[in-house]
């Protein structure tokens, strides 16, 4: 296949910003990111990137959240009476169309792993792109826990599939982790942005599936390495150095996943213990203002309007 069809790919998945320093156009000089002039006609297939898989994320974060509070319906808890006139069928719902988009963009994706592999190389190869192959995967976890029992039974065959994207997200750390230590053009100081940490969360979710089949030392395991290079993200992006790559602004939501990671993190340390301690509420604050902090900067007027 000719390079043509094949550059765009990048140009999808992020727009190279135009203010970038020396040192960011240093990061990926073998994998130019060029935009396509427009008589240029892209395959399909080539503008399916990785990244669309955040709409199973979302749809499956809903299902899973609507199958925990239809679970405490009948707790004698006031908190969750509240919600017992919400439809199990709602529940449903959002689960099925969560496996069906992840089933079509799945199937999509293949179809481009096959007739246009170095599209999927560029993309992988991408310091910004690659991140965003862990969402597949932790796509595929949130909507095993979120699936009824009586569709999807906790059998071993269940436990297969969450060892095996587990392992996968394992396998995806320690590319990207490995880069950030021995790679010289791609030292975290160098590629760091938003983006990276949805490295976390997916360790971080796997965490807590890893607690719910019982293998609680690899749950441990996989939420230690999420949570020490969340911290070192986390320091490097408050630091940013004015050297390092300006992040481009069609991705600036991307910011919103500071308050994802302590608020995934929360969670599965309250499975990982079984209760809701001090730690998981430390986590829990910590999100809280981080989103706070993040929509107070991005719309003061809109904050200053809706406090009036």
């Amino acid at each position: 296949m000719d390079e043509v069809a094949i550059k765009p790919t990048i140009d999808i998945i992020v727009c190279a910003s135009t203010n970038n320093t020396t040192s960011a156009k240093n990061i990926d000089n073998s994998h130019p990111i060029t935009k396509p002039s427009h008589s240029q006609t892209q395959p399909f297939l080539t503008k399916i990137h990785a990244g669309y898989f955040f709409i199973c994320v979302s749809f499956g974060a809903q299902a899973l959240l609507w199958k925990s509070l239809s679970e405490h319906n009948n707790e004698s808890q006031t908190l969750w009476h509240g919600f017992n006139f919400m439809p199990s069928v709602a529940y449903l719902l959002l689960w099925c169309l969560a496996v069906l988009i992840a089933a079509t963009l799945s199937f999509l994706y293949m179809l481009k792993c096959i007739f246009h592999f170095n599209a999927v190389k560029d993309e992988f190869a991408h310091h910004i792109g690659v991140n965003y192959m862990y969402t597949p995967w932790i796509s595929y976890l949130l909507m095993l826990q979120a699936s009824p029992p009586w569709i999807v039974s906790r059998t071993c065959y269940y436990e297969f599939l969450c060892l095996a994207f587990c392992f996968v997200i394992f396998l995806l750390d320690v590319k990207l982790f490995g880069q950030w230590f021995t790679t010289e053009k791609r030292f975290l100081s160098v590629v760091a942005n938003p983006v990276n940490l949805v490295s976390v969360i997916g360790n971080l979710v796997a965490a807590q599936v890893m607690t719910e089949i019982g293998w609680n030392e690899i749950a441990i395991s996989m939420y230690s390495l999420g949570m020490v290079h969340y911290l070192i993200l986390f320091v490097t992006l408050y630091q940013r150095l004015t050297s390092s790559n300006q992040f481009p602004v069609v991705l600036r939501p991307a910011y919103f996943l500071f308050f994802a990671a302590p608020s995934m993190a929360s969670l599965a340390w309250k499975s990982i213990s079984g209760a809701f301690l001090i730690s998981s509420k430390m986590l829990f604050f910590l999100s809280l203002f981080l989103f706070i902090s993040q929509v107070g900067s991005k719309f003061p007027s809109y904050i200053f309007s809706l406090l009036f």
